[in-house]
């Protein structure tokens, strides 16, 4: 072989062995976000500070009984069948993590309703459930079973879940009128904590991260 060739050759093997550690160390550093979601949520509202809630635009799974004030400012975003956050801008919102395998969000399915109609709806803040890690039918079939009237969106994949730093099922988070996460309950909410959050939602006062009942790890 000419030596030209030999050098190059050498270059070659050299350069593929400085890369191979760099690559590697990406590859580790992209399996490490992957697997540890984001907390920056919950450490922004334990100082005290709201932080801007991550956007999506996912299909809608069931429109729900909206009542007449929040259809007249969701009509424009739900003719489509597809929902983003960005146009839920003004509307106060309680965003519920869920999954029909989920035994807690089964548990709390009653509460959320009862809330729902009895107290969010009625003061014009949306309750919007995302389905996530399930089957179509069974989403549906959960829904049926609990009376579920409120507005539901559905996620094929983890990504947005991934992005609020979800871990478990259920979670719910507590969104302003401008799109600020203002509080956060971990696992099962209870009456007094939907209250609170819903307040919190309606006057962008941070109600911080709480940890509630029963949770499931997400799969």
């Amino acid at each position: 072989m000419p030596k030209p060739a030999r050098r190059a050759g050498r270059y070659a093997a050299r350069a593929l062995a400085a890369a191979v550690p760099v690559l590697f160390l990406g590859l580790l550093v992209f399996g490490v976000i992957v697997q540890n979601p984001s907390t920056t949520i919950d450490d922004n509202l334990a100082s005290g500070r709201a932080t801007p809630a991550p956007a999506f635009s996912l299909a809608v799974l069931r429109d729900g009984n909206l009542g007449s004030r929040l259809e007249r400012q969701l009509a424009g975003p739900l003719s489509h069948g597809r929902l983003s956050l960005r146009e839920l801008r003004g509307v106060p919102v309680v965003l519920n993590f869920w999954a029909s395998w989920c035994v807690p969000c089964a548990q709390e399915a009653p509460l959320l309703e009862r809330i729902w109609r009895g107290q969010a709806k009625p003061r014009g803040v949306l309750f919007l459930g995302l389905n996530m890690q399930d089957v179509t039918s069974d989403a549906d079939n959960f829904m049926n079973h609990f009376g579920v009237d409120y507005l539901n969106i559905r996620d094929p994949s983890n990504d947005v879940a991934r992005s609020y730093g979800v871990t478990g099922l259920p979670e719910t988070f507590f969104i302003s009128p401008s799109g600020l996460i203002v509080g956060h309950v971990i696992g099962e909410t209870s009456a007094a904590q939907l209250r609170d959050g819903i307040d919190a939602a309606l006057s962008g006062r941070v109600a911080g991260a709480r940890h509630g009942g029963a949770q499931r790890p997400t799969r």
